[in-house]
């Protein structure tokens, strides 16, 4: 077993329970790692650390498996998706959540999507690529899909040195797959969708807009394949607009729509932004604004900018609600931290000259647990806040 020493104090981070440790901490190694190991982590000092996979070509050198000194084998990541599975079944619909969040089910940077009878799964770091034999077996034999379809078209594996690649694992997967989340169906693109197919972090955030939309005329930014509008209208919202930039999403959007029989929302393809620059101009309100954008940053040097882009979008949304209506602003850019994101709607209410009355400040669902240690593992805010002018 390689070790992988740490400066001196760069101890404390693995102390405070945080799942990594950069390249940049690291001291020495000690038995010639190769990347992807499992190594032991120490202090400079000699005393251990914690159990780790180990790759020196990607900043994040070292993802924590364990602070045990124990064995890392098949038997250890089996234990890992059975516990992570189990934790689904005292809450979750199996057919609808996250069964695996990466660090925070100690598995590092595995995700697994249910959708229906399909797994969709993306294996994110060098080090547990050894390990998706054992964790697609669990899998199966814990749950029992028709197939695990694996979406390793992200950018990220190129930088752990890991090729792009989809495929069917195990199984077969249908093209699109059926889902049902709070009563709405979905038909749900596994293999070409976004990421691992469906956004199911906003499951209990969609949840909870029912008591404000009911009779209501609601605006859905960002709306990507509808889920926010459709969620509005299965809540007994009196119109639904969709607004996205992408046609497609829109289309699929409507089909979503037909899916479950709703004729009151209409899609439209637009860049949110403009759209909601014409719609004040216009003089036009709604009683609900919703805002779910995509990440507007996905690193520290872009802050900047992405602080100003959340900030116009939230105030244009106030100005479209009517007074004493709601507006839901939600961001899951990872480095806007959940008080920087409360400052910019603050700063947003001021320019708009309304004031806040917070219903919610809400976070990604229990399907995607956070490790209080690890700031990074809670990226989602929710915000719902009813709008007095």
């Amino acid at each position: 077993m390689a070790d992988v020493i740490l400066l001196p104090g760069k101890e404390k981070r693995v102390f405070g329970g945080h799942p990594w440790v950069f390249r940049s901490d690291i001291a020495r190694t000690k038995n010639d790692p190769k990347p992807g190991d499992t190594v032991r982590v120490t202090a400079s000092n000699g005393r251990f650390l914690a159990m780790a996979v180990y790759n020196p070509k990607s900043q994040i050198a070292l993802r924590i498996l364990s602070r045990k000194d124990e064995v890392i084998d098949d038997a250890f990541i089996r234990g890992r998706v059975k516990r992570a599975i189990d934790y689904r079944r005292t809450f979750a619909d199996l057919k609808s959540c996250r069964m695996i969040f990466a660090e925070s089910d100690g598995l590092p940077a595995v995700i697994v999507d249910s959708f229906g009878d399909v797994l969709s799964m993306q294996m994110l770091c060098l080090g547990m690529e050894k390990y998706k034999d054992v964790i697609c077996d669990t899998l199966m034999e814990e749950l029992h899909p028709v197939g695990i379809y694996e979406r390793g078209d992200v950018p990220v594996r190129t930088l752990e040195g890991l090729p792009l690649t989809c495929g069917t694992l195990r199984g077969e997967v249908p093209d699109k797959v059926e889902i049902v989340e709070n009563g709405v169906k979905f038909s749900v693109d596994v293999k070409n969708g976004q990421k691992t197919g469906f956004f199911l972090d906003q499951k209990e955030n969609r949840a909870a807009i029912a008591p404000f939309v009911k009779g209501k005329t609601v605006l859905d930014c960002f709306t990507h394949t509808g889920s926010f509008a459709l969620h509005a209208a299965r809540y007994g919202a009196a119109k639904v607009v969709g607004v996205d930039i992408s046609e497609f999403a829109c289309e699929c959007a409507r089909e979503n729509a037909a899916l479950n029989g709703f004729d009151n929302v209409e899609f439209v393809a637009a860049n949110a932004f403009d759209y909601l620059k014409e719609q004040c101009a216009a003089g036009n309100q709604f009683d609900v604004v919703i805002l779910d954008p995509p990440a507007f940053t996905k690193s520290r040097a872009n802050i900047d900018a992405a602080t100003r882009g959340y900030k116009e979008i939230n105030l244009r949304g106030m100005q479209l609600v009517k007074n004493g209506g709601y507006l839901v602003t939600c961001s899951c850019s990872q480095h806007i931290l959940p008080d920087m994101f409360m400052n910019i709607v603050k700063s947003a209410a001021q320019d708009a000259r309304v004031n806040l009355f917070q219903v919610e400040y809400r976070t990604q669902g229990k399907d995607h647990p956070i490790l209080p240690n690890a700031i990074e593992t809670q990226y989602l805010k929710c915000g719902i806040f009813r709008i007095d002018k």
